[in-house]
């Protein structure tokens, strides 16, 4: 109903401006004002109601889009919550019904890993759903404090290298990066069995570039085979993103991932 009213008002504002004054000055003025005269008020008279006009839509405009963003970078929150709540739920799930067939077994040290591995979980977890971008820190400080607390938790050493160079991310493109790298660091502790990992994250005027490598044997699942559902994740993040995502077996060992976002949209 809104945007009908506002389509009509555009439509009508210079009718009644241009065609009422014409109507005045034929009607009323003609013999006072001359054709000259009249052409130059008419004109300043569209100006300044054009003018006016355009500068309250447009005002109208802006104010719609920033609460449709804002909204937008909430919704992107929220949606990470669930989805770690849930990641959590099913980690910590499938390790205590492991637990319990290990401790019937009697493999105590099985089970004493697995208790080490919830652990980690949890205080993974939590450590994630503090780090989301409604804390107002900025996401090279948020980055390090995760990687910081990815690494102790893990005893894999790493080495990273941010250079934003000015460029800002929305709430939701935090999110949705934040999550790759999250993904990615924790197939690593996880599954590849690592000494040594490495984060870049490079942004320049043309695009960003991000890249996580390390020196274990992949992202191996239980049945060791690749792990899928990870990379089906970051995947789909980057190309929220409108990035390209590529997947790499290193020839020094270990794997890469490669997520990189250009402006214009072009890829290299």
């Amino acid at each position: 109903m809104k945007y009908t009213l506002f389509k009509w008002f555009t439509i009508l504002l210079p009718t009644f401006i241009i065609g009422g004054f014409e109507y005045v000055r034929h009607e009323f003025l003609l013999e006072s004002l001359s054709m000259e005269a009249g052409n130059a008020y008419i004109t300043i008279l569209t100006l300044i109601s054009f003018y006016l006009f355009a500068t309250w839509m447009f005002g109208r405009i802006e104010s719609t889009n920033n609460r449709l963003a804002k909204e937008q970078a909430k919704r992107a929150v929220y949606e990470e919550r669930e989805r770690l709540a849930a990641e959590l739920h099913d980690n910590i799930a499938q390790t205590l019904f492991f637990l319990q067939v290990k401790l019937n077994k009697g493999q105590t040290e099985d089970a004493k890993s697995m208790i080490s591995d919830i652990n980690h979980d949890l205080r993974q977890a939590i450590f994630n759903l503090r780090s989301l971008p409604e804390e107002g820190a900025d996401l090279e400080e948020r980055l390090l404090k995760w990687l910081e607390e990815w690494s102790m938790i893990s005893g894999v050493e790493l080495d990273t290298r941010i250079s934003l160079d000015g460029h800002r991310f929305t709430s939701a493109e935090e999110v949705l990066l934040f999550g790759i790298i999250q993904e990615g660091f924790t197939n690593i502790r996880k599954h590849a069995q690592a000494n040594n990992a490495s984060l870049h994250l490079l942004a320049q005027k043309e695009g960003w570039v991000l890249k996580i490598m390390d020196d274990g044997i992949g992202p191996i699942g239980h049945e060791g085979q690749a792990d899928h559902y990870g990379l089906t994740m970051m995947k789909q993040r980057a190309q929220q993103l409108g990035a390209h995502f590529q997947w790499n077996k290193r020839q020094k060992g270990g794997t890469e991932i490669i997520v990189a976002c250009r402006k214009e949209g072009a890829l290299q």
